[in-house]
Order: C-alpha cells, then structure tokens, then sequence
C-alpha cells in the first residue's frame, strides 16, 4: 500500500510540474500573501496519505504532509512557501536522501531555520544543547525537536512549554508538573507562574552543567520573588529574597557572584533547600522546608545537626513582636545601645580633648 502511495503520488508529481510554474525559493524575501497556490503543487503529491520512504537504517521516514495542520501552522497562516525550507529541491524527481538514519535526516535539515531566524539560530550554539550535539550526542535537541516542523505554533502558548521539554526531560517534567509551579500553570493556567525556559532561558538553555548557573540562579528566583507588584497579588512578601540575600548563605552566594563568577560556591542557594523542579507549597506534607522534614535539608551541608539545628533558624521573615519576638527586641536593643555607647564615648572623647586644648591654652597665656 505505501509502495503503491509513493508510485502514484510521484507520477501526479511529474506530471504536474511539467504544466506548473516554477515556485519562487528565496528564502531572504517573506513569501507573498498568496502562495497557498504554490504549495499546492507540493501538496498534490505530499497530501496523499500514508506516503513514506524508507532510509538504509530501516527506519520510515514520514512524507505525507496534513493541509490544514501546515495551513494554521505560523508559517502556513503568513503564506510561506515549501521551498523557502526545502531550497534543494526545485522539481520532481527529487534530489536522492543521503542520510542514513532518522535522527541523521533531522540533523541535516534543521539548519535551513538559520535563514530566517538566524540570531536565534546564533543563539542556540551557546546553549547546552548545542554542547551536547556537537560532543556527540545526536539526540541533543534542536530547533525542530522543540518547534515542530510543518506544525509549528505560536511561541507565546506557555502552558505547552513544558509539554515540548517532557519529549525528552520526561522524569524532569513529572516532578515539574507537582510542583507549587506546575500545578498552577498545567492545572490552572496561572501566566505568572515560571515555565522550563523562564529559568533555564528559550534559545541560550543552560542547566546545572554548567557551574555558573548554579552560582546565579537566586537570581533567577528574584525576577518573581524580589517583585513587590507579583508577589502582592499572591500574599507573599519579597522578604522571602531580600531575607536570604541578607543572611550569611546569602551574602557568601553574592560575594561568590562578584569576585568569583567562575568559581563554584559550597555555600546553599534557593534549590538546594526549596527543590529544583519538586519545589513544594511552604505547608504541603512533602515540602524540603516544612518544619517536620527541615532538618534533613539542612543535613545536606550540615551532617551533624541535630534536632535543635533548624530552630535556630529565623526562615524568611524579618523579625518582628509577632514573628520571632524575642530576638526582635534583643536587636532592638542593641541597635539603641550601640549607637548610644558609641555615641557617648564620642562626646566623652570630643569635650575632654576640648577641655585639655582649653586648659593649655590658658596655661600659655600665663606663661
């Protein structure tokens, strides 16, 4: 059956590009508004069913294209044309495949986005993905991987982000899609929620390879958590940041960012006690940072604390007569008796020097 596909539809093929204009294939012009006639010369052979071809690995490599799903794809709806992508192939019959593989067909292809899209093309080769690919690994994603090729959908569509991850970070996303994140965006469709690439970014996707995303990513908490506007909507105070940017983890962290930006710090960041992707609500049973489970998170870094470790913890809160009273007013009170010691043995040390030069000067002038 599909040998017969391939057979009919490459001689409706040849027959009509013997009677069809030739398609216009610069990709460096945008395609006029009405090229749907055009890709039909394409469609009259990749519109019918079940046509694939088969690569010297066995694998079948799928040649039916779908009208409407090209059609309200992004690049179907602004009217471009095949071969803006496809700029090889001007005719029937077809230049042969020279890939021997699939995932080998992919990677010789995926290229053709760079004419187009070329900074974000650029922007990719940094990323981890692009590391990975040239290292070796073929599997390593790229721009079709994560966009689709004839399906391709509007970007700003954030609740399908993390689908297009979970192709390949499967485990990643299970733990992702129970998190306090997660769950308001798959099950709520919450906007201001983040999503895989709001931390990991959208074409330069770095991940904990890499020594200084670690370093950096309480920076990354802070573009939410350092938000008053965001973070007013939802009851939760930007002290949960500016508390631990304050502490003595936190300054460590901070200083490590500045001085030493290639240099690992031992000291904890935001995901190493809240959860990378599994962060939990603050009062769910399964939280890093609930009271009961608290001390096994500070474990982590301080193997031998014990029970009494964590309650000497103040968590992210500013202390106050109603949160941690007793070592509000303690600072209190020193914050009135420093200045005040201090300040007085100022004025002490200023009207005694003040009184020695008074009494010299006297003495001089009855010499």
């Amino acid at each position: 059956m599909k040998l017969k596909a391939v057979i009919v539809s490459g001689l409706a093929c040849a027959a009509f590009f013997l009677v069809a204009m030739p398609v216009s294939a610069d990709p460096a012009q945008p395609a006029p508004p009405d090229q749907r006639a055009d890709n039909e010369q394409c469609l009259t052979c990749h519109g019918v069913p079940d046509m694939t071809l088969e690569l010297p690995s066995g694998e079948l490599v799928w040649l039916t294209i779908d009208r409407d799903t090209f059609y309200n794809s992004v690049h179907g709806a602004a009217g471009y044309a095949c071969v803006q992508c496809h700029t090889d192939i001007t005719g029937y019959p077809h230049p042969p495949l020279t890939a021997q593989t699939r995932r080998d067909y992919v990677l010789e292809n995926y290229t053709a986005c760079a004419r187009c899209h070329q900074d974000k093309y650029d922007a990719t080769l940094d990323s981890v993905h692009q590391r990975a690919l040239a290292g070796g690994n073929k599997e390593a994603a790229v721009c079709t991987d994560c966009h689709g090729i004839h399906n391709i959908a509007r970007p700003d569509q954030r609740e399908g982000i993390p689908h297009m991850c979970e192709r390949c970070h499967s485990e990643i996303y299970n733990l992702y899609a129970q998190s306090a994140h997660g769950a308001a965006l798959l099950d709520e469709n919450n906007p201001d929620v983040p999503t895989c690439v709001d931390c990991h970014g959208v074409h330069t996707i770095e991940g904990p390879t890499n020594g200084k995303f670690r370093l950096f990513s309480p920076q990354i908490c802070a573009r939410c958590h350092a938000d008053p506007e965001l973070m007013g909507r939802y009851g939760i105070s930007t002290d949960v940041f500016d508390t631990y940017v304050a502490d003595f983890h936190g300054r460590t962290v901070t200083l490590f960012a500045k001085t030493a930006p290639d240099q690992e710090t031992n000291k904890p960041v935001c995901i190493d006690c809240h959860g990378v992707h599994d962060m939990r609500h603050v009062d769910d049973p399964e939280s890093q940072v609930i009271k009961k489970n608290l001390l096994i998170t500070c474990q982590k870094c301080h193997p031998d604390a014990t029970t009494n470790f964590p309650d000497s913890w103040l968590g992210h809160y500013r202390p106050s007569p109603e949160q941690a009273p007793v070592v509000y007013y303690v600072d209190l009170f020193y914050k009135i008796l420093i200045p005040a010691v201090i300040g007085g043995m100022v004025v002490f040390n200023l009207t005694d020097a003040a009184g020695r030069i008074s009494r010299h000067l006297k003495e001089r002038r009855h010499g």
